[in-house]
């Protein structure tokens, strides 16, 4: 039994906050997503969200996945795990919110608008050093430190998922974490999004 703070200490059940969590931290994922453009563009001065649309936004968010899980000797990054490709399945997966799916694309717009205003370049034509300060700037706002953690969710999902959703080609993530995948793995036909519901 858990007790509400306040002036009157109530027993709540577990269940019952565990809900309650849950669902403040859906609303203000929420509230971060809606409120993004708004947000970024306050913080660093950039012109409306529409005004310099990128037309295919995954060149940069290629970029940017690279950049947060770079390949290694001794380990795969995003280009070796198929993170561009797992990220394409998700924003495609109509069992993912339109908002979640808007707010990936919507990210490498912002970014691209902020390296224009600060390096007058895209972000795809930095050097690492200009592309690690410019994330770290974009992560010191709310929506921007939710746009990179949600990016950098879907880079986790993208070595541990099963080939059949686009990452983690032959496995290569799992080997490179000793890790033994249940079976029947999934393949054309029996993925998520095909299965009756």
């Amino acid at each position: 039994m858990i007790r509400r703070s306040g002036p009157r200490s109530e027993p709540v059940e577990p269940a019952e906050s565990f809900a309650a969590v849950r669902d403040a931290l859906l609303s203000r994922r929420r509230f971060l997503i809606q409120s993004a453009g708004g947000t970024i563009a306050l913080l660093f001065g950039l012109r409306s969200v529409g005004a310099a649309e990128d037309p295919d936004p995954w060149p940069t968010l290629d970029a940017v996945l690279r950049h947060l899980l770079p390949s290694e000797p001794d380990s795969p990054g995003a280009e070796e795990i198929h993170a561009l490709d797992y990220l394409r399945f998700v924003v495609g997966d109509q069992k993912v919110s339109a908002e979640d799916r808007q707010f990936i694309v919507q990210g490498s717009q912002w970014l691209n608008q902020l390296s224009q205003q600060t390096y007058a370049r895209a972000f795809v034509d930095l050097d690492d050093a200009s592309r690690e300060l410019l994330l770290r700037r974009t992560a010191a706002s709310a929506a921007g430190e939710n746009w990179l953690s949600t990016l950098l969710s879907y880079l986790f999902e993208a070595l541990l998922t099963a080939p059949a959703y686009g990452g983690n080609p032959n496995g290569i993530g799992w080997r490179w974490l000793s890790y033994v995948p249940g079976f029947p793995l999934p393949g054309p036909g029996t993925r998520y999004p095909e299965l009756p519901l």
